[in-house]
């Protein structure tokens, strides 16, 4: 007598988990040693961002902004700040991040 079975054998489950599990264990250490270079380029973004809505502020203010200014006339979302968690610095139309070194982001 002959049964038609359906489905995966115990044996092909776990040989399936271990490849999965054997992927994970390759990919997560590459996530994380690239998290640095990740997190820069992300602040380097949002400071390029922060430049281009300081100079739409000029064109239609003629004036520099500070950033309160640029929140309260919606320019930036209230509490902006770099994926890291750095603060971005607003003086005189230049825009800077403290902990963000422009140097070392491309790398």
């Amino acid at each position: 007598m002959v049964k038609e079975e359906d489905g995966f054998t115990l044996i092909e489950m776990m040989i399936v988990l271990l490849i999965i599990s054997v992927l994970v264990l390759i990919a997560i250490p590459n996530v994380t040693k690239h998290s640095k270079s990740i997190d820069d380029k992300g602040c380097e973004a949002f400071v390029k961002m922060v430049e281009g809505q300081v100079a739409a502020y000029k064109m239609e203010h003629h004036d520099n902004p500070s950033m309160q200014d640029l929140v309260d006339k919606k320019y930036l979302p209230e509490g902006a700040k770099c994926p890291d968690g750095t603060e971005v610095l607003l003086e005189n139309g230049e825009v800077t991040a403290p902990n963000f070194n422009k140097n070392t982001a491309g790398q």
